[in-house]
């Protein structure tokens, strides 16, 4: 739409839009290349990949947009208080009637400023307790296979296979990474995690310990190694894991969080294999003090086999003497046997004569005569002599004797016997005289049944 002229003062008027597109063309025709130093604020990644953040100093903020394509490419990770240098474009959004820079690449601001987000990081992990000395786990002593995280060209790795082979030639799998540049920090951790998933028994053997290597370079050579993905990995992994990124005076963040730090790639071979010989020298020194050991002890126990059969009586020595007791007995035997038989015989005299029938019959009359004597006591002790006198005995009808009259009851059945024969009665209850014996009181029905009351 073409602007109208105003006749009465001799301006053109311009639509909302077309004064937003005139300056937006304007801005971005004197502002096409500009390159911007700032800190990272208000950092935001879109779903669709795009960044939205702005850069500030002490007095200004400068809205920033980096589209997915360029953000891919950048060699860090943006975030909130980096410093970084941007080089882009200065354009407008009519929108917002707000300007903003389009970055076309974007690095960080010199090493002072890494040191500065390095230390964030570092203060950040710490505080989560991954630096911790209690989660670092012991490396074996002799592991049957090494996996190593590196790069597959250079130096690097053939320095550690060799050395191994060197030291203790163990089986060694290599997992191939960048080192540096976009994507290197991603590909460290995903290699990590990949050795961590390897089963135990499978056809490729599960590592006993990782070396995560790469050679010297700059702080932001190294910066991989100091991403957070990478640390987190690295303190997750349930393998023991050694670091050895750069040279002996560079520090990166898993060289915190590994279980062990070794100063180079070389020197990690080192800490991960013994060396063979020094293996042998160990266990063949052992075995001579094995030996020297055996030999002492069984000179021990010679010396003390000899002092004991020292003190034990020689075996003829001892038969020498069970003989010479052996006789002894046999002629105590031989006079003690006569003497024996002479006193059995006597012993049988005695009593042979003690056998003669005169003696047995008396003996016979005499045994006669005290039988009869016991009977006839016997006989005068009998119950029967007793009821003969006029006396009864009394049973209830359970042929129990009844020896008081507190034991009968009325109407229990009694069975009386007297000296001639017995008669069955029942009790009747009846007053009793003083000082005698209860009424009787004879049953009508029966003449045959008498009653004690």
């Amino acid at each position: 739409m073409e602007a109208e002229i105003d006749k009465e003062h001799n301006q053109y008027e311009f639509s909302v839009s077309e004064i937003s597109f005139a300056l937006k063309k304007s801005v971005e025709e004197n502002f096409s290349y500009v390159k911007v130093r700032g800190e990272i604020s208000g950092f935001k990644r879109a779903a669709s990949g795009h960044l939205y953040f702005s850069l500030k100093d002490e007095q200004s903020v400068l809205n920033t947009i980096c589209w997915k394509g360029v953000s891919a490419k950048l060699p860090f990770k943006p975030e909130d208080g980096i410093e970084v240098v941007a080089v882009g474009k200065i354009s407008t959004y009519p929108g917002r009637s707000n300007y903003q820079l389009i970055v076309d690449r974007m690095e960080v601001a010199g090493v002072g400023a890494l040191m500065a987000l390095f230390e964030k990081r570092k203060k950040q992990l710490a505080a989560e307790g991954l630096f911790d000395e209690s989660r670092k786990k012991e490396l074996p002593y002799l592991p049957k296979t090494i996996g190593v995280v590196t790069s597959e060209t250079g130096s690097v790795i053939r320095d550690i296979l060799h050395r191994i082979k060197e030291r203790f030639g163990v089986h060694v799998l290599v997992w191939p990474v960048l080192v540096q540049g976009e994507g290197a920090a991603e590909q460290v951790a995903e290699a990590i995690k990949g050795f961590n998933k390897i089963k135990q028994g499978g056809k490729i053997p599960r590592p006993d310990v990782l070396i995560v290597a790469r050679g010297g370079g700059s702080l932001e050579d190294l910066w991989a190694f100091n991403e957070e993905i990478v640390a987190r990995a690295v303190a997750a992994s349930d393998i023991p894991l050694i670091s050895a990124v750069g040279h002996e005076t560079d520090t990166t963040l898993i060289d915190f969080v590994s279980d062990k730090r070794a100063p180079t790639p070389t020197a990690a071979a080192e800490i991960a294999v013994p060396v063979k010989a020094d293996i042998i020298a160990y266990v063949y020194e052992v075995n001579q003090r094995l030996f020297a050991g055996i030999t002492r002890y069984m000179d021990e126990k010679t010396s003390f086999l000899n002092a004991l059969a020292r003190g034990i009586i020689s075996p003829k020595q001892m038969i020498g003497t069970m003989m010479q007791r052996l006789d002894d007995w046999s002629e105590r035997l031989g006079e003690s046997l006569p003497k024996l038989l002479e006193m059995k015989k006597s012993k049988l005299d005695m009593l042979t004569s003690d056998l003669k029938p005169n003696n047995i019959l008396r003996s016979i009359e005499i045994l006669k005569e005290k039988l009869n004597t016991n009977a006839k006591l016997l006989e005068s002790y009998h119950y029967k002599k007793v009821l003969k006198r006029g006396f009864a005995l009394v049973r209830d009808g359970k042929g129990k004797l009844v020896t008081s009259v507190g034991k009968v009851s009325n109407g229990m059945a009694l069975d009386i016997e007297f000296n001639d024969g017995s008669v069955k009665a029942t009790a009747g209850k009846s007053g009793a005289t003083s000082g005698g014996a209860p009424k009787k009181k004879i049953d009508k029905k029966d003449d045959r049944q008498e009653s004690l009351f």
